[in-house]
């Protein structure tokens, strides 16, 4: 019986952001883009795929409270759940950061293939009109 690598089960695509030098992600690096790209993509964006990605960007103009706080982190986790099948979401956390116009959503995370467990941060910035960078 053939044993399959954990990089070759979780595979390797383009590096995200996508640049000239055309670099491939490999293994748990896939899955951390995937999440990355997932949270920066508001849901209708895509034209052949309108509702791929995470309906954070509809609470840009939330204000930087416990309730929007809220709506950030089930917003996460239901994006999360239904588009990346290779990770189980343990916990997501948001609180505001300074003034309450960035919310930094904390995510911990364990890729099911290697039982791995990471943890991210993901800047949501309300209000300033500004892009996740």
């Amino acid at each position: 019986m053939a044993t399959m690598s954990t990089s070759g089960f979780l595979g390797a695509g383009w590096a995200f952001p996508v640049s000239a030098d055309t670099a491939l992600a490999r293994g748990e690096e896939t899955v951390r883009q995937s999440i990355w790209m997932i949270l920066s993509t508001a849901r209708g964006e895509r034209v052949m795929r309108p509702d791929f990605g995470c309906g954070i960007h509809d609470l840009v103009f939330g204000l930087g409270d416990a309730m929007t706080a809220s709506l950030v982190a089930d917003e996460v986790r239901g994006a999360l759940l239904r588009w990346e099948p290779r990770i189980d979401v343990t916990d997501v956390q948001v609180r505001p950061d300074g003034d309450g116009s960035v919310m930094l959503i904390s995510i911990t995370y364990e890729v099911l293939s290697t039982n791995s467990v990471f943890n991210m941060v993901y800047p949501f910035y309300l209000e300033s009109g500004e892009a996740a960078r």
